[in-house]
């Protein structure tokens, strides 16, 4: 019975393992500045606030890299998302289209155009 507990308990910890490994080699360990400087360049907007949980967790797709979208934080600028009809956060606006929530990487490069760097 002990025996069994242990081979239990190995089997939880190698399986916590590889779902922390395999998490890590998430889209951050992609090179997204370049992605990130073809949305902007593109003129694709964020339209969040800093307080808003699935604004931070887009942020965190983009890593490091999200220094390069061009974000309108709207509580800091409230009459530019009134201006582009933000109702919800976040918003991106691409070629003058709204989509609301969270959108994945895949998402952004095909309404964008720009290319999501290779994993």
């Amino acid at each position: 019975m002990k025996m069994r507990r242990i081979l239990i308990l190995a089997l939880v910890v190698l399986s916590a393992a590889a779902v922390l490994a395999l998490s890590g080699c998430s889209q951050q360990s992609i090179n997204l500045q370049p992605f990130a400087q073809c949305l902007t360049e593109k003129d694709v907007t964020m339209f969040g606030t800093t307080w808003c949980s699935h604004c931070q967790a887009q942020k965190e797709l983009f890593g490091s890299s999200f220094e390069e979208v061009h974000f309108v934080d709207c509580d800091a600028r409230p009459g530019e998302c009134q201006q582009n009809g933000v109702e919800a956060y976040p918003t991106w606006k691409i070629n003058n289209t709204s989509y609301l929530g969270e959108q994945s990487l895949e998402r952004l490069a095909f309404l964008s155009g720009c290319n999501l760097p290779a994993q």
